[in-house]
């Protein structure tokens, strides 16, 4: 187990024990009450449940801010016959929004990517970039932390097209994706990931889909007629959703025999695309327990026991 924040234990302990020390001398004062009063007296056994947790809570509420986590380290069984390319539209027109402040085109398509990697954890898969071009970020690989990280400092036009264009996209960079050393020579299972709102220039559609032969692809379209491109002040610019995006997914479909799959049932088709296969054990990841909100909580329910088990006896010395 090991402490993320071992000082803010103490600093919270020690805040906590002043108040803790003032309900233990109310608690005595009650007690010399009692027995002028002539009430009944709780007993050692009930006066050391109160000690025992006026001195438990504290001692939670420490741990708790010390932020202790259980870190495990295991072996990461990874297909050795599958691998997956992720490719991200990263075009001007992936910032385009339903309003102003929700999540954009390449922000959805982001989270989209994360949900379908959980789903095929045991795929090792990479990343790319599609504008003008097609662009390596990260070679698949099993570790799921490196696809997070590089899925999430994706951003728009990162790099920039080569060519100035009202549409920069265009699908015809996935033959490169497919035939260009993106997957690992020898990969017998191979799957094209894209995520993109469609809008694309006329691209050579027979070269694609011979590119792609043996290739997957699953297309995962992102984005509405009805979304714009906001400007910081929340007015949106000139910019005008492509009626032909559907079009053009389509044609891409059907030149590649790949799937279209909204991003609810993209986890799906990637994994019936993928199949099943031999595993190995390459690498280790490590999982962590965070036990702060558990410590937290009983510190809690002590105390409402304590509160609990007081109340009634002070209804009756005000009574009396």
């Amino acid at each position: 187990m090991t402490f993320l924040t071992p000082w803010a234990g103490a600093v919270v302990a020690a805040a906590v024990v002043l108040p803790l020390t003032a309900l233990a001398v109310a608690e005595r004062r009650l007690g010399l009450a009692r027995r002028l009063l002539g009430l009944h007296d709780p007993g050692p056994a009930g006066r050391g449940l109160t000690i025992a947790g006026l001195i438990a809570i504290p001692l939670l509420l420490g741990l708790a801010a010390a932020q202790p986590v259980i870190r495990r380290d295991h072996g990461r069984a990874e297909r050795t016959d599958a691998q997956a390319v992720f490719v991200l539209d990263i075009s001007r027109s992936m910032a385009a929004a339903p309003r102003p402040g929700a999540p954009n085109r390449l922000q959805r398509a982001r989270a989209a990517a994360l949900d379908i990697r959980s789903a095929i954890s045991d795929v090792p898969s990479g990343v790319a970039t599609l504008t003008d071009r097609a662009l390596p970020k990260l070679f698949p690989v099993g570790d799921s932390s490196a696809f997070d990280s590089t899925v999430a400092t994706t951003e728009i036009e990162q790099p920039p097209p080569e060519e100035v264009s009202s549409i920069a996209t265009t699908f015809g960079p996935l033959a490169a994706v497919a035939r260009d050393g993106y997957f690992t020579p020898g990969t017998k299972r191979r799957a094209i990931v894209l995520l993109t709102d469609g809008e694309s220039r006329p691209f050579n559609t027979g070269a694609v889909g011979r590119a792609l032969g043996g290739t997957a692809l699953v297309i995962v379209p992102v984005g509405g007629q009805d979304d714009r491109v906001y400007r910081a002040d929340g007015t949106p610019e000139a910019y005008r959703p492509d009626p032909s995006a559907g079009v053009r997914v389509a044609a891409l479909a059907s030149a590649t025999g790949g799937r279209v799959a909204a991003p609810s049932s993209a986890a799906g088709a990637v994994r019936a695309a993928l199949g099943s296969g031999p595993t190995a054990v390459r690498g280790r990841e490590r999982s962590t327990t965070t036990l702060a909100p558990w410590l937290a909580s009983l510190a809690a329910a002590v105390l409402v026991v304590l509160l609990v088990r007081r109340r009634p006896k002070v209804l009756i010395a005000f009574q009396t």
